[in-house]
């Protein structure tokens, strides 16, 4: 995983706009986007994306290949950290989720002065509720009818979260002096 580059515009082009992509438990989390767009957004942030520290990442396998999309931001005011985590269809339930989800929990609580992490996921997607519980998180409820319209029909949500006591130590990353 690496953050994104204006190498990864195609790539995340193809992947905002395929509704497959964000798969049957998602609402696509951006309207339909140009390529002008993303390339703008590199050099020019929204306020929005500034205030809510948006960082998007490229999740890329070993040979190079991007098979996927994570991001993290603060949820103002309560100054929660959220994660979320798409895989394009063809390399899900691959273990590249959980193993990204570690990747990014290790890296936010080395670097970030936080408490806990929290994500969001569709009650029905037993593969991402699988990932999170093996990346030690703990779901704590039930969202019901969350702000996220999928595919026509508002769906209730678990909340999953990981505190900095229950991580103990990287599960990927390593502490260098």
């Amino acid at each position: 995983m690496r953050v994104r580059e204006k190498e990864d515009i195609d790539f995340l082009h193809e992947c905002f706009n395929d509704i497959d992509f964000w798969g049957e438990y998602n609402h696509p989390a951006y309207e339909q986007i140009s390529k002008s767009t993303l390339i703008n957004s590199f050099d020019n942030p929204s306020d929005f994306q500034k205030l809510i520290e948006y960082k998007l990442f490229v999740i890329e396998k070993k040979d190079g290949t991007r098979i996927g999309i994570m991001w993290h931001m603060i949820n103002q005011p309560s100054e929660e950290m959220e994660i979320a985590c798409f895989l394009v269809p063809s390399e899900r339930g691959k273990g590249y989720a959980t193993e990204a989800t570690q990747l990014m929990v290790d890296y936010l609580f080395f670097n970030r002065n936080i408490v806990r992490i929290q994500v969001h996921t569709n009650v029905e997607n037993k593969a991402a509720q699988k990932a999170l519980e093996k990346a030690g998180f703990r779901k704590e409820g039930t969202v019901r009818k969350h702000a996220q319209l999928v595919r026509g029909v508002w769906s209730d949500f678990y909340l999953y979260s990981i505190l900095r006591e229950e991580w103990k130590e990287p599960k990927i990353l390593t502490k260098t002096a």
